[in-house]
Formats: C-alpha cells, structure tokens, sequence
C-alpha cells in the first residue's frame, strides 16, 4: 500500500505487484501459491491502513536474498519483522 501511495510507484495494487522486477514472488511463481491465515490478516490489515512499517517502500530477507542491490541502496533500515528488513 505504501507503493501505491508513493509516486515513485504505479497508482494500483495490481500495477504495483506485477510490476517488472518488482517481486521475487512474482517472478518464481510463489504468489500462487495459497495463502495462510497471517497471509490473509496481513492483507486485510494493509487494506485497513495498518502499517507496521513505518511507511517503508522497501524489503528484503538478508538470509535468501540473491540480489545484492538492495544491500547498497542509501536507504534507511527502519525495522525488521521475522526475516525480512524493511527501508526508506
């Protein structure tokens, strides 16, 4: 939701998630996959306007992460939730 808020992004959910590149989830073919109950309060959540991130735009899991442009962007680590960092 922070993508679509931001101008920097495209102006749809859809837009923003199947934007090239955007999502490795996309690109292997996990957003198929189903989704769980967390999943789903998660997304219900973002819908809500809740936002654990702090208004982040970006994220990345150190541990699977196999681009490393992440790493060196100039952006400001904000907070961590289970594996994943989220930036500014």
């Amino acid at each position: 939701m922070n993508r679509v808020k931001s101008p920097l992004f495209p102006n749809t959910i859809k837009e923003v998630i199947y934007q090239p590149n955007a999502f490795t989830c996309v690109q292997d073919g996990q957003i198929h996959l189903e989704p769980d109950e967390e999943s789903y309060r998660a997304a219900f959540d973002a819908l809500l306007g809740i936002d654990p991130t702090g208004g982040c735009l970006f994220y990345y899991n150190p541990e699977t992460a196999t681009s490393r442009w992440m790493r060196h962007r100039r952006s400001t680590h904000v907070v961590t939730i289970g594996n994943h960092i989220f930036m500014k």
